[in-house]
């Protein structure tokens, strides 16, 4: 690992995005830094080139949230045609040369938006005179937060669980932007230095206009009976703070540092943090099962702390990904009502019910995933409820998370804080469990229910090292050779391609 600032510099580039609309971006050009930096609106649009990069497919935009984690996790089927070349990633065969070459593209994803970031941060203290309002901790804040977002991901997939091994070496965190070498550290110092940077954050982004009372999370129409306020700020900048990294995800996402790094008392804390606020309303029944396709809420975006914003969305996920039972990714109908426990209390689950739908596979039944289907594929609010965005941080993990780290202590405490999400998604009937081990593989099938198809799961059995579940009661057992991955070869890390 001598030199990958080299190598991550030659293939990044920060381009130039118009912030005509702050949602609707384009890459117009590449510039200078000293360009680019020069004004307060260079640091916004080089801020929003790293959230841009990191919601293309071999990341956000697709890989890391419906794709290869979630094929890891078995929540797939594939049918013919070219999803096929994930059939043997599903059997965890890491030296298949489609595997790599993904795995490949995630690294370099990760580390180019990473070694941007750097870039911001290196040149914004020197430049704070060019900030009016809030905007100079707005930026770093973010900036920070974004930095320790994509470290931490590629932790979980390069790295072993500090569970196992937290002295092991992990992957570079890169805090600057140089041609000079970083060496690896092991997982804690991976941890330790995402947890510092979104700690400063945090301070940071208490100026974030979402902590506002004022700031009113709800959908992005006048008829929203929330009286959304997500739109109001004059600055467009300051505008629908859940598609970025603002104050409560940064908590969202200690909370989940945190808990992976073993830390309940912290990670308690930062979940309730968002619980307590209020911030965040469940989402309304009626807006989940709408008949009319413009009314209707698939995601519960307002359950959203943070999401990736993917204008593609429609055509990636529904036209390529989740097609039908004949050429996309898929379910076994008998393995969705298992997920689901249709059979006992989750026959009403509206998960189940809305998200998938039966279709006909030859003499079997497949079920295709409707959750992010779309009405129309623009953001028109004519036809859409809400913008086409991907979940990155939700409410429910808070309070799996406070579940999680309540048990020891106040095991009712922990169910009721399960009971609250499952009566959000009209599953009546309570929780019951007598043992730790038991309250820990109820909370995995609830995680696995909540977040199919965002990329959350194949994390959550790496964490706890538990057996993955997979199709028609076949269980993986847990080792390292599944739930880390090869990290790429020295001409990736170097910079030689």
């Amino acid at each position: 690992m001598r030199n990958i600032h080299k190598i991550l510099i030659l293939v990044s580039t920060l381009s130039l995005f118009s912030c005509a609309k702050w949602l609707d971006i384009q890459p117009e050009s590449d510039v200078d830094k000293n360009v680019l930096f020069s004004t307060e609106d260079g640091f916004k649009e080089a801020l929003l080139g790293v959230y841009t990069r990191a919601s293309k497919s071999d990341l956000y935009g697709l890989e890391l949230t419906i794709g290869t984690p979630e094929v890891l996790a078995q929540n797939y089927v594939m049918a013919s045609g070219d999803k096929l070349r994930y059939e043997e990633t599903k059997k965890f065969k890491y030296q298949d040369a489609n595997f790599i070459t993904r795995k490949d593209n995630i690294w370099k994803g990760l580390y180019n938006g990473i070694v941007n970031s750097n870039l911001i941060l290196e040149e914004i203290d020197k430049k704070q005179k060019l900030f009016v309002g809030n905007n100079y901790a707005l930026i770093k804040g973010e900036a920070l937060a974004l930095r320790a977002y994509l470290h931490f991901d590629a932790l979980r997939l390069f790295a072993p669980s500090p569970l196992l091994n937290s002295m092991s070496d992990a992957i570079p965190y890169v805090t600057s932007y140089s041609n000079k070498s970083t060496k690896l550290s092991t997982v804690a110092q991976v941890l330790d230095s995402a947890i510092r940077d979104l700690e400063i954050a945090k301070d940071l982004l208490k100026v974030d206009p979402i902590r506002q009372p004022s700031y009113r999370i709800g959908y992005p129409i006048i008829t929203d009976t929330l009286k959304n306020s997500e739109l109001n700020n004059s600055e467009l900048f300051l505008q629908n703070r859940r598609h970025r990294l603002n104050y409560f995800a940064v908590c969202g996402l200690l909370a989940r540092i945190y808990l992976y790094q073993g830390d309940q008392v912290k990670a308690l804390a930062h979940a309730n943090e968002v619980i307590t606020a209020n911030k965040f309303p469940w989402t309304n029944k009626t807006d989940f099962l709408a008949l009319e396709p413009d009314k209707k809420d698939r995601i519960f975006y307002k359950e959203l702390l943070f999401a990736w914003y993917i204008p593609a969305m429609s055509g990636t996920y529904n036209n390529d990904w989740f097609v039908d039972g004949t050429v996309g990714m898929y379910l076994d109908e008998d393995e969705t009502r298992t997920i689901y426990n249709v059979a006992g209390d989750g026959g009403t689950d509206v998960r189940f019910t809305q998200w998938f739908e039966s279709r006909s596979l030859g003499t079997q039944r497949a079920s295709t995933l409707l959750k992010f289907r779309r009405n129309s594929f623009s953001d028109s609010f004519s036809a859409n409820l809400h913008y086409l965005v991907a979940p990155a941080i939700k409410l429910s993990e808070m309070y799996y998370i406070a579940a999680e780290c309540t048990y020891d202590s106040n095991p009712a405490k922990a169910l009721a804080l399960v009971d609250e999400v499952r009566e959000h998604r009209e599953i009546g009937k309570k929780l019951q469990v007598s043992t730790k081990s038991q309250f820990i593989s109820e909370l995995v099938k609830e995680y696995r229910k909540e977040m199919y198809a965002e990329g959350q799961l194949f994390y959550l059995y790496k964490r706890l090292n538990l057996p993955i579940n997979g199709h028609h009661g076949e269980v993986i057992s847990a080792r390292q050779e599944i739930f880390v991955w090869p990290l790429p070869d020295d001409e990736i890390i170097y910079g030689q391609r």
